[in-house]
């Protein structure tokens, strides 16, 4: 009598250990990184995680719901322009600012999302550049409370909670950013397997067969429209903690392109490629861009690894699959 057993190598369980084990080098090396890199380095980390996290708000509604956007740098500049307020005017806890900034995001996005929502496609791209433009020429103009086109300096330094001391140091605000980056990146996990993001999935992929089933899709369209300016409004009080300044450019145009760019090359609807991709954007943008090799052309590079992701990843970064060993079958 012959038996045969076909090994498990290949097994979702396995999948699953790898992709533990990834998490928690990637969570180690974040954590280490101020104790071996240096002050520049740290503070450049800060602003890619914050970066991340604007990518993110752009994915909910790019890559879950299928509304591309180029709007969500208003809410960006909405969350910083308000912590920064906060922050001179009321108080210097860095968790109040924080949720003071989502939640008047989120209450802007309301009227802004309601006329948005009802459209889709291009036309909805277009409303969300003009939010955008409207945010940016407010940013310039209400000088009484956004101090124009110099910005809003003199900053005090966040304390996280109360009791805590300021941080002042850039490796301390970057544990502050970490961990505020970390907690957001989990709730957006466990979003992503509730039946609201399965209805959003539905929306995205089949809008008229969710309508004819009673599901009201420009409510559910309108909640995860002002869920993602919150995300931004959070990630505009997270860039005040470590700029300290806060400028109309953090409303504008550029930012976010960029932050739509990332969920392409990243792959749309995955956290860790949209992540991956913010990281890499940010990088080209400042750090290769300022090479004396391309003397400092940045856009220039950032066209060209757009164009190479398009053609080389259609799936985005998440769609790369690392070569797996075959399974093996032995017999007895």
């Amino acid at each position: 009598m012959s038996h045969s057993a076909t090994s498990t190598s290949g097994s979702p369980r396995s999948g699953s250990l790898t992709r533990r084990l990834l998490v928690t080098t990637v969570v180690g090396a974040l954590a280490l990184a101020p104790f071996l890199l240096g002050s520049y380095a740290i503070g450049t980390l800060s602003r890619v995680l914050v970066f991340a996290l604007l990518a993110l708000s752009v994915n909910l509604l790019t890559g879950l719901t299928g509304l591309p956007t180029l709007g969500q740098s208003a809410y960006f500049g909405v969350g910083a322009y308000t912590a920064a307020i906060v922050a001179t005017r009321l108080t210097d806890i860095g968790a109040l600012q924080l949720l003071i900034a989502a939640a008047v995001s989120a209450l802007v996005a309301v009227p802004t999302g309601w006329l948005a929502v009802r459209a889709r496609g291009v036309v909805f791209l277009m409303l969300t550049l003009a939010v955008g433009e409207i945010a940016y020429s407010a940013a310039v103009n209400w000088k009484t409370l956004t101090n124009g086109s110099d910005g809003m300096s003199g900053i005090p330094p966040v304390v996280p909670l109360p009791g805590m001391p300021a941080l002042e140091l850039d490796g301390l605000v970057y544990f502050y950013v970490l961990a505020v980056f970390l907690l957001l990146f989990a709730a957006l996990g466990r979003l992503g397997s509730t039946p609201f993001a399965l209805a959003l999935r539905g929306i995205r992929d089949n809008e008229a067969r969710m309508k004819a089933i009673g599901y009201p899709t420009r409510r559910y369209a309108l909640t995860v429209y002002c869920g993602a300016a919150a995300l931004a409004g959070a990630a505009g009080s997270l860039w005040v903690s470590v700029q300290r300044f806060v400028s109309p450019g953090d409303a504008g145009f550029e930012i976010a392109a960029l932050a739509l760019l990332a969920v392409v090359i990243g792959g749309s609807g995955s956290l860790w490629g949209t992540c991956a991709a913010a990281a890499l954007i940010w990088t080209t943008r400042d750090h290769l861009g300022n090479l004396e090799a391309v003397a400092g052309r940045g856009p220039l590079l950032l066209g060209l690894l757009f164009v190479i992701a398009v053609y080389t990843l259609p799936r985005g970064l998440a769609g790369v699959r690392l070569p797996s060993r075959p399974n093996r079958k032995r017999t007895a």
